[in-house]
């Protein structure tokens, strides 16, 4: 009886020009050797604490980047989705601003708009799809969106970022009632936004309790 094959794969997200982004790496083996794929890989049992720590381990290898945040996604299973033979794997989605992946350098990291991904090895489209809708869920009630954020950033563009995941409008006065009750900024002391049209704006940062976890709301943001 062949063994199961055991892996992980993690589904990088940022945002770049106002869409939705995922990284994708040229595999270096096959099967599908040379084609765009996840960052992914095998759990190594002697290695990884947990899935988790394999998802980590895989993305700073394969990529070079840490994420803040990584949460388990879904398990995605069967004989027909590796041409190996049956498999698992846990996939994993991260958020990172954009700035974080041009700072990393990859020479092999591609970025596509996830609307725009097509014809992915294995089933790597499905858990895009799936992560993406997760964010896209999550953010319509949590701080999740604050982790495609660069360190210090104004209202105005914390609330551009949410409106770009979630793909609508926000009401302003919705949206400022919901970031005070998450609780999740503290102002940049004497730091403001210059040089716009406009007057110069607050700068904020995420308190530090809540750089590796979400702060959850009971109602959902309402558009304009």
């Amino acid at each position: 009886m062949n063994a199961i094959i055991c892996t992980v794969d993690v589904v990088l997200l940022t945002l770049q020009d106002e869409a939705l982004h995922v990284a994708l790496l040229q595999r270096d083996h096959p099967p599908f050797a040379g084609v765009l794929a996840l960052p992914g890989g095998y759990v190594h049992a002697d290695e990884d604490v947990d899935t988790g720590d394999a998802a980590m381990r895989m993305l700073r290898e394969k990529t070079g980047i840490e994420s803040p945040y990584l949460e388990q996604l879904a398990t995605f299973s069967g004989r027909a989705r590796d041409p190996r033979g049956w498999s698992i794997s846990v996939a994993y989605y991260a958020l990172v601003p954009w700035q974080v992946i041009a700072t990393a350098r990859h020479p092999e990291l591609s970025l596509l708009a996830v609307d725009q991904v097509r014809a992915l090895p294995f089933d790597h489209q499905q858990i895009i799809a799936t992560a993406v809708r997760r964010v896209r869920d999550k953010s319509s009630y949590s701080s999740l969106p604050v982790y495609l954020c660069a360190d210090r950033f104004t209202l105005p563009q914390l609330q551009s970022v949410y409106e770009a995941i979630l793909g609508t409008p926000i009401n302003k006065v919705s949206f400022r009632r919901k970031i005070d009750e998450l609780d999740i900024l503290e102002p940049v002391a004497g730091a403001l936004e210059t040089g716009k049209a406009h007057r110069p704006a607050q700068l904020y940062r995420v308190k530090k309790r809540f750089y590796r976890q979400l702060s959850l709301s009971d109602r959902a943001l309402s558009s304009r």
